[in-house]
This record gives structure tokens, sequence and C-alpha cells, in this order.
């Protein structure tokens, strides 16, 4: 194969490498070239070294032509956001307190991505310890945007053709709120669908792994790879995972069924995204029905800060005592805020929690999926923060399974995502709805 090898999709550049029609090693070299043109203003990658990478994608050639079994992502270039440990690349968690950091076991999900085959990259920048201090990654679209966070260099590397897949963390809104802002698909599946053992734990009860691509397939068949049991993770269950790649690629047996929340806060929509989504919702017609404000639901974004915030002082707690004075002036506050947040406060919100789940289970029954924005609109100026996240904050406390789609372009001409949520392991389900409402909204286009 030649052209432009890197702008390839994963399920396309991982059916080519095992017919022996594309090498791994010419994939990543592609990559690696991309990266050295285009990185220097991006500044996606944490760590990079490019001959251990085409040590990996050697290795997956010879494996190939030796005849040997092939995997899902076999000699495919993957990014991990520099939360996920890994035995031979430094896991720096976005600050200096853990700078040079070499961990002694790879994370559980680097092992799926080694067993599938695939080449992990490097490491792509993160947010200070993943919460609310940005890094300096800039937008691919508009160096003076930010890409969002705290998935922020996964997200910018597959919008660029640095790599055609990224894994991302999201706790508040990580991983769908960058991939609207960088134009690419980004995918949370079921708070238990992947385990997290390996990954830097800044909330027990919140925390979810994500990925992004720049097709609704290579996100449906990363979080295919990348989804498995453990029992060292206490959110993680031991029954089959839904087969979201099939998913992706099903036809809907009915036209789906639709929910849109009018919430309080959809007064923080841009103009242009609010626009957008109500031509979606015009477009579908009869398929979407609106719902009311609900006191309920708006309230659930105070919940997510109390578990969020009293859980991340928790975890960290040695780490904040030992380096307070290392820590950025945006996070002392946010930590400061956590440190007066009381038990019965903390139970309280889990217990609020819990209703939200319960809530969401009996909603799922009479409805495909809920429409909501990916984020307040465009990417907004970089920074140190990385925009707002409450458009994600609901459906991640939840544990919903959520994906956002790169359907609008806002008034300066960047991406603006569409989010779709779907009911707790329907993750396959909530895939077919958005391949018939991206193929939907095409058709009327």
């Amino acid at each position: 194969m030649k052209g432009n090898l890197h702008m390839l999709s994963a399920v396309d550049a991982a059916a080519a490498i095992r017919a022996g029609h594309l090498s791994s090693e010419a994939l990543v070299q592609a990559c690696l070239d991309q990266i050295a043109a285009t990185d220097e203003a991006i500044k996606a990658w944490a760590f990079l070294d490019p001959e251990l990478a085409l040590v990996q994608a050697r290795e997956m050639d010879r494996i190939r032509k030796a005849g040997h079994a092939t995997g899902a992502l076999h000699g495919v270039p993957v990014g991990l956001k520099d939360i996920i440990d890994t035995r031979f690349m430094p896991t720096q968690r976005g600050t200096p307190i853990f700078a040079g950091r070499k961990p002694d076991a790879d994370a559980t999900i680097v092992n799926r991505l080694r067993e599938a085959g695939a080449v992990i990259m490097g490491k792509t920048k993160t947010t200070e310890l993943a919460f609310v201090h940005g890094t300096d990654t800039t937008n691919p679209h508009d160096a003076s945007r930010t890409p969002g966070g705290s998935s922020s260099g996964s997200a910018a590397a597959v919008a660029a053709h640095h790599v055609p897949l990224a894994i991302g963390t999201q706790t508040n809104g990580s991983v769908i709120r960058p991939a609207s802002f960088c134009g690419i698909y980004g995918f949370k599946p079921t708070r238990g669908v992947i385990a997290r053992t390996g990954v830097l734990q800044t909330s027990v009860s919140l925390d979810q792994v994500g990925c992004f691509g720049r097709t609704l397939n290579d996100v449906a068949l990363l979080a295919d790879v990348i989804g498995s049991f453990d029992p060292r993770d206490p959110a993680s269950f031991a029954r089959p995972r839904p087969a979201m790649l099939a998913g992706a690629g099903a036809a809907v047996p009915v036209e789906p069924d639709i929910a849109w929340f009018d919430l309080s806060f959809n007064d923080r929509l841009d103009d242009d995204a609010r626009a957008g989504l109500e031509a979606v919702m015009d477009t579908l017609g009869a398929r979407v029905e609106r719902f009311p404000t609900a006191s309920k639901l708006d309230n659930l974004i105070a919940v997510q800060a109390t578990i969020h915030e009293y859980e991340f002082c928790q975890h960290l707690a040695a780490t904040i005592e030992a380096h307070w004075d290392q820590l950025s002036e945006t996070l002392q506050p946010v930590i400061t805020r956590g440190r007066r947040i009381s038990k019965d406060q903390y139970e309280d919100a889990l217990a609020v929690k819990a209703s939200a789940d319960a809530f969401f289970t009996r909603h799922f029954n009479d409805f495909d999926a809920i429409l909501a924005p990916a984020a307040t609109g465009e990417a907004p100026a970089f920074g140190t923060a990385t925009g707002d996240p409450v458009f994600c904050t609901i459906w991640t406390l939840a544990g919903l399974p959520s994906v956002t789609l790169p359907l609008l372009v806002g008034e300066n001409d960047l991406p603006v995502g569409v989010q779709l949520i779907g009911a707790v392991e329907k993750d396959d389900r909530l895939m077919r709805t958005a391949n018939w409402m991206q193929t939907t909204l095409a058709a009327e286009a």
C-alpha cells in the first residue's frame, strides 16, 4: 500500500496488515513522520521513542510472516494517556511530582492491547493528575484553542493523524468533551466494561476508561479489545461484554426512540451549537421526544462534584501532603474545597448517585438513547482551563455508555460534537443507534 498511510482507519489498517498488503513498520513510520511534522505545535506526546515503536512494529510483522495468529489490532499504533501504567515507558501523570516514574507492571488495558497485537506508540499528555489544570497541548484545528481535557493529548493525537487510536479516561467529561473539540469520535463504555487496574485512581466511584478514533467502527473495535474483567477493580464485572463493533455495523430493527432533556444548564450552550442541535432534532423529527427540565437531574451536577472532589482528596492524600508546593494554583483551591466535604455529605451523594442509576435503568425501558450536547460548543481559547464538562457530568455519574459524533461545525468552522447516551451494558445498542443517526442525518444533508 502507498499514499497517506497515517490517514488509515484502525479497522482498515488492521485488515490490510493481516492480509499482508501493509506492514506495521510502514504504518508506524508514517505515523512517526506525521508526528515529526506537526507535534512541535500540537505537543500531544509526553513520551515518544520512535525506535521502540518501530521495534514493536517489526515484531508484529515477523509474527504475521511466520504464520502465527494475529490479533484484532495487529500492528496498529495506539496512544495511551499518561496516567496508564507501562513497564517500558514512563508514566508521569501530567505533573513534575511523578517525573521519570517507571511502573513495575503494565495496566490491564495495556496487556489487552499487547494481546491484540497493538503497537504501544507512546504516552499522550494529560492535565495535572487528570484533573482541572491544563497541559500545553493545543487543538490541531486551531493552535489558539484548547483540545479539551483531561485526555488532551489522546484527542489531539488522533485528530492530527498521529495515531488512528488513543485511550483516555473520563471522571467527568474527559473523553467526550475533547473528542468534540477535536472533531473525532469519543466513546466511553458502561462503567465496568473496561478494567481500570494500573490507571491512576482519582475517583473509584467515577473513573472510567474511554476511546478515541476517527470512525465509529474504530472506537467500537478498541473498546472491544480492551474490555475485560479484572477482580482487582471493584467496578469491573464478571460477565460477557456487549459486542460493540458488531453493534456499530448492525442495522436497527426499528427506528430508535430518542430522548432529549431540557436541563437548566442548557443555557450554557453557544448559539451555534444550540442551532446545530435543533437542526439535528428537526431532521430526526418524531424519533426525538423532549422532556422538560427536571430539578432532580440538575442537582446531579453538584452530586458528581462532591464525590469527585472528596475521593480525589482521599485517594491522593499522601501525594497532596508530600508535594503541596508542586501542585498548581488551579488545583490547590479544588483540593481545599474537597477537604471540607464531610463523610456524611459524601455518603449522601453516593446515595443520590445510586438513585440516579435506578432512574436511568427505568428510563431506558422506553428509549434507545438520550441525545445531548457533547460540549458547550467550539473549543474555547487555549489556557489553563479545558472547557466546561457539564454536558457529560450526569451520564458519567451514572456510568452510562456515551459516544460523541463529529457532526456539527461552529461559526468559526471548528468541530462541534453531538452526544448519544445509552443504557448500562447496552453499549452495542448505543453503537447501533449512533450508526443509524449519522447515516440518517447524512442522507438528509
